[in-house]
């Protein structure tokens, strides 16, 4: 699909030719310069957030459509903003506490807050809304249960806009999972005009219609290829009461990432964050855009091993391929170097920090990896697959022939096998992939979490599928810690086990890389991986 600079406008036309509008220069210059258009190669499939199946996307427009309890806040690093998981503010509770024994959360709704439609936000809403993420089959109940959020018996009305959210133990994220994408606050009068005796949550209706009260209202929705959305006046529920600067948004599909970049650098579009790394760069050399690149601070890019078959369970053969890959060389050619490493770690026993992601100490050294094959009784090696999605094959390529090339100086021989994306997945989930490349993000970058998600228990995200008695112990002991210095405690003891038994190999957080147009400002990296428009401006 090719995107001319006529199609591409055709957007902000549509608003010009509206009957009954007729627009001069100076107000089609305003409409334009208070309209911000986003290209993306990936697609919003569904206006509920919580449908399995749906897209990073439509998460991300959820967010600015649909209000939640709380959100997190921001910090700034290295000159970038991005989200602060450790600050947590109001949204559409104007206010919340919790008790000192971390059992009740008491979270007071904002007076005068108002539905797209017009009426008022009630606690009733609010329990419904609350109901619906632990009982509806979604996926909004299985996140939840990471915050020990599982029954409606936990939510309580106490006033005409107090909400309670009781717990059995003082969960670490039971908070947190309030602001995911799945915790959205529903319209439940007009959700319930919709639903059915087979639909009592009104989920098929609201795939294609909303029932909220965020910064932006849907004006227009066209599944996969575009999306429109116009500013809520009556929006009251950001920092400062303030409304978004932007009246009205775009998100628009062109799965080419060249005519992307295209449509950035001629002043068509404003914003894209999923181009090719070669067109960043040479976007950047011409000096047109301009670009925000920010590691992405709760995800990582991994190779794993299965450690449940041979010769993968043997954690010297993990060792020895661990010393083995050249790291630096990887960094470069499948990132250019745009991103944060997670190897190079220098320490050894008990890391430097609790926080992780952390740089690993995961260093080449060819000598100490045919030893330690020798030990594990392959000194002559042994022959592998190494597989990866062809999606990411932009990236992934250059690691497996680097891998496969390393590999080779020790007496492995690999074999690369580039798979279809459905069909990677699947071995993934059901973990017939012996030796692989690929990525993971945790919303709530807590190391309690990074490790309850993958690396415990037997399901999809336990990349290595690796079973260690003590981590999940320790993962289960931290995660209702009240206890500061011992939550550090039990998570430096579980990066030293992981440092140790290497099941995966962390090896960089790739960059986020935004690109925009000159007079764009305010992009700020978000947990969920895409645009919160309520913070962009144009300068």
């Amino acid at each position: 699909m090719d995107i001319t600079r006529r199609q591409g406008l055709a957007g902000l036309a549509a608003l010009a030719a509206t009957p009954g509008i007729a627009l001069s220069s100076t107000a089609q210059a305003q409409t334009r310069a208070e309209t911000l258009r986003q290209v993306t190669g990936g697609a919003v499939n569904t206006l509920d957030p919580t449908m399995p199946g749906a897209t990073r996307e439509s998460f991300g427009l959820s967010m600015n459509v649909y209000d939640r309890l709380v959100a997190f806040g921001t910090k700034t690093v290295d000159g970038n903003l991005i989200f602060d998981h450790t600050q947590i503010r109001g949204e559409l509770a104007e206010s919340y506490t919790v008790s000192p024994d971390g059992l009740k959360i008491t979270l007071q709704l904002r007076e005068g807050a108002l539905w797209h439609d017009g009426t008022p936000v009630t606690a009733e809403d609010v329990k419904w809304s609350l109901d619906r993420a632990v009982v509806s089959k979604s996926l909004a109940a299985s996140q939840f249960q990471t915050g020990s959020l599982t029954s409606p018996d936990q939510f309580r009305i106490a006033g005409p806009r107090t909400i309670e959210v009781l717990l059995e133990k003082p969960d670490r994220l039971a908070l947190s999972n309030l602001a995911v994408p799945y915790a959205i606050m529903i319209n439940s009068k007009l959700a319930k005009q919709n639903a059915t005796a087979d639909d009592p949550w009104a989920q098929k209706w609201m795939q294609n219609n909303t029932a909220g009260g965020g910064a932006y209202t849907v004006e227009n929705f066209r599944p996969g290829l575009q999306v429109t959305i116009a500013r809520n006046e009556k929006w009251k529920n950001g920092p400062g009461g303030a409304l978004p600067f932007f009246k009205r948004v775009i998100v628009q599909t062109v799965p080419e990432a060249a005519t992307r970049a295209n449509l950035i650098e001629r002043g068509d579009a404003d914003l894209s964050i999923d181009l090719q790394v070669s067109d960043i760069t040479t976007l950047q050399q011409r000096g047109k855009v301009k670009v925000a690149s920010i590691p992405q601070t709760n995800g990582f890019s991994h190779i794993s091993f299965n450690t449940r078959v041979a010769p993968f369970d043997n954690v010297k053969v993990r060792q020895a391929i661990a010393a083995a890959l050249p790291y630096e060389d990887m960094f470069k050619a499948a990132l250019f170097s745009r991103g944060r490493k997670l190897f190079g770690g220098d320490w050894t026993g008990t890391p430097p920090t609790a926080d992780f992601p952390v740089p690993m100490p995961l260093k080449t050294d060819l000598a100490k990896a045919k030893a330690l094959l020798a030990e594990a009784g392959h000194p002559n090696g042994f022959s592998t697959t190494f597989a990866f999605g062809a999606s990411q094959a932009a990236i992934s390529e250059p690691v497996a022939a680097l891998v496969q090339e390393a590999l080779g100086k020790i007496g492995i021989k690999v074999e690369v096998q580039k798979m279809p994306d459905a069909q990677f997945n699947t071995g993934q989930a059901e973990k017939t992939i012996p030796f692989y490349t690929d990525a993971g993000t945790a919303w709530l970058p807590a190391t309690y979490y990074f490790f309850y998600l993958y690396f415990t228990r037997d399901q999809r995200w336990n990349f290595a599928s690796w079973e260690n008695p003590r981590i999940t112990e320790l993962a289960n002991k931290a995660r209702f810690e009240t206890d500061n210095a011992a939550y550090e405690a039990e998570c430096k003891e579980m990066i030293s086990i992981l440092a140790d038994q290497v099941p995966l190999l962390m090896i960089w957080q790739p960059n986020m890389d935004a690109v925009m147009a000159p007079t764009v400002q305010g992009f700020t990296y978000q947990f969920y991986r895409q645009i919160d428009f309520r913070d962009l401006k144009r300068a």
